[in-house]
């Protein structure tokens, strides 16, 4: 699957499945999101903010922790956080791949 290089606010919120509102938010309270603007200030997120989206809503929406906790928690562990966000990835991953397997078995 090809991954894009720079996603809007409102992909990025789409693929977050909450509202545009919620990214510029996290935007200004978390310092790990730097997405790059143009000249009309759009923003537009690398795929390093991804993954520091991808973090956030873990933390956030998954876990349930406050903002004030989340920012706590990536000062004290990023690089822990991000791998163990690497390998809850491949999990559901490999999940979907053995969910289809399953269903190719049953016909």
């Amino acid at each position: 699957m090809i991954e894009k290089v720079y996603y809007s606010i409102g992909e990025a919120a789409e693929k977050f499945n909450v509202p545009v509102s919620t990214i510029r938010y996290w935007e200004q309270q978390f310092k790990i999101l730097k997405p790059m603007r143009n000249k009309k200030g759009d923003r537009f997120f690398s795929q390093k903010d991804m993954q520091s989206l991808s973090l956030i809503y873990r933390l956030v929406k998954e876990q349930g922790m406050t903002i004030a906790g989340a920012k706590q928690r990536l000062s004290d562990n990023p690089e822990g956080l991000n791998h163990n966000t690497e390998i809850v990835r491949r999990l559901q991953s490999i999940r979907q791949e053995l969910l289809s397997y399953a269903e190719e078995l049953k016909v």
